[in-house]
């Protein structure tokens, strides 16, 4: 199927049943920007992207590689998903560090960022991206287990790893946060979810306004249904065949279509943006 065309039919139903999901089991595989040309936007610049294996990040990945920027890819236990993502970095020219293990411990967050720096001297870009979701049809179905690690997962992350990385970043550096589309339109079976999110928005604007006299942005991308593997992973059988068929678009969106917002926040080109989000969802109505 073209890119561009409307998916009324949506995919072939599948579950993985589990999380993380893996991305070469997903039936159609989603699309990667692998045809993007990039023109030095990131030339020598250092990037960190937590969930970087497959999905968004994966797409972040590539875009960042093919504008001449290094990369650090954490992630949880995917080791196929990021092997390939490796190789295809490399295969544009740059370097990539895998960096495995789970971003809801703290003290992984600094060997993580001790890694990075150790490894290549820099941080020019931060992006945090990982994340977890678990749908249940009323909220009491969600236990006190189940809250805590999605916000220990989707919001502790971001606090850990742009507190280390701030004796690392300079003038012009980046942090890109991924929010999501529930937030702003709230989705009844991710109350947990949608809400971590939302607490990332707020997390966000009031720390590109902390950290603004060093010269340091900090942004967002609020993707709508993108077609990653949290999907299957998380979602039965009829929500993946319907995914994404509802937006104006008429189609999930691909993680493709997210790299150049992402490169967009990171390099020159959003100098004169901060405290930002930028909405990639195929169209999807906002109320603020």
């Amino acid at each position: 199927m073209n890119i561009h065309e409307r998916q009324q039919d949506g995919q072939p139903p599948q579950t993985q049943k589990k999380q993380p999901g893996v991305e070469s089991k997903m039936e159609p595989a989603p699309v990667h920007p692998t045809d993007y040309k990039g023109s030095g936007k990131l030339k020598d610049k250092v990037a960190l992207i937590t969930g970087g294996d497959s999905g968004i990040g994966k797409a972040v990945a590539i875009g960042f590689a093919a504008e001449g920027a290094h990369v650090v890819i954490n992630y949880l236990e995917e080791d196929r998903d990021a092997e390939e993502t490796k190789s295809m970095i490399e295969d544009r020219g740059a370097k990539c560090l895998l960096v495995k293990g789970d971003v809801s411990d703290e003290s992984f967050c600094k060997e993580l960022m001790d890694k990075t720096v150790k490894e290549f001297g820099q941080l020019d870009i931060l992006v945090n991206n990982a994340a977890k979701q678990f749908p249940q049809n009323s909220i009491e179905d969600i236990t006190s287990e189940q809250w805590d690690l999605t916000y220990k997962t989707n919001i502790y992350p971001i606090f850990y790893l742009s507190k280390l990385a701030m004796p690392h970043l300079k003038q012009g550096s980046s942090i890109i946060n991924t929010t999501s589309v529930t937030t702003y339109m709230g989705n009844k079976e991710l109350i947990d979810y949608a809400s971590t999110k939302g607490a990332i928005v707020g997390f966000t604007r009031s720390l590109a306004q902390n950290v603004a006299d060093k010269g340091i942005r900090v942004n967002m991308v609020a993707p709508g249904p993108i077609w990653t593997p949290l999907i299957p992973a998380t979602f039965d059988e009829k929500h993946v065949e319907e995914f994404g068929t509802d937006t104006p678009l008429g189609r999930p969106g691909q993680p493709r279509d997210l790299v150049g917002a992402y490169v967009l926040l990171a390099s020159e080109d959003g100098a004169y943006m901060t405290g930002q989000c930028i909405h990639v969802n195929g169209g999807m109505w906002m109320s603020s």
